[in-house]
């Protein structure tokens, strides 16, 4: 199902069953809008804390694919999510790079380099997906078990 939308960086808007997906223009005033978009609707789905961590790491996420990835073939960058009980599937796939997607180590002082790092600290699973057409999937799942945290015994 499509619906449609007034802000100029959102290009499409999809709904099927449990998944959601957003289009949008590879420029920087799509984050806020497409953060917008996910946490309007995974916060009447999941608890407040997973609510925000998802927005979160949907921001870093596309953030890092219109900072250091081409748009696809059509000029956009695709954020999608699913909600499946307590996890929450969050992906954007854009045009590809030829960059390497691995958390940085940056300065003490430094203002940027920290995203995949907040990424990796929220997310109990994330990944890189690349196809034969060059295009990058950068994906990770929220809620669910975590190696980091483990019993107290």
């Amino acid at each position: 199902m499509s619906t449609t939308t007034t802000a100029p960086e959102v290009l499409d808007a999809r709904q099927r069953g449990d998944a959601r997906a957003v289009a949008v223009a590879h420029r920087p005033g799509a984050v806020p809008v497409a953060r917008r978009t996910i946490t309007a609707d995974v916060s009447s789905r999941v608890d407040a804390d997973l609510a925000h961590e998802v927005s979160v790491v949907a921001s870093e996420l596309l953030g890092n694919a219109l900072r250091h990835a081409r748009p696809d073939d059509s000029g956009r960058v695709l954020l999608r999510w699913q909600v499946r009980g307590e996890v929450v599937d969050v992906e954007v796939t854009d045009g590809g790079s030829p960059q390497e997607v691995r958390p940085q180590r940056p300065g003490p002082m430094a203002t940027s380099g920290r995203g995949l790092r907040i990424v990796r600290a929220l997310a109990h699973e994330w990944g890189v997906v690349e196809d034969e057409e060059g295009r990058r999937t950068v994906w990770a799942a929220l809620g669910g078990p975590t190696r980091r945290r483990r019993p107290v015994a």
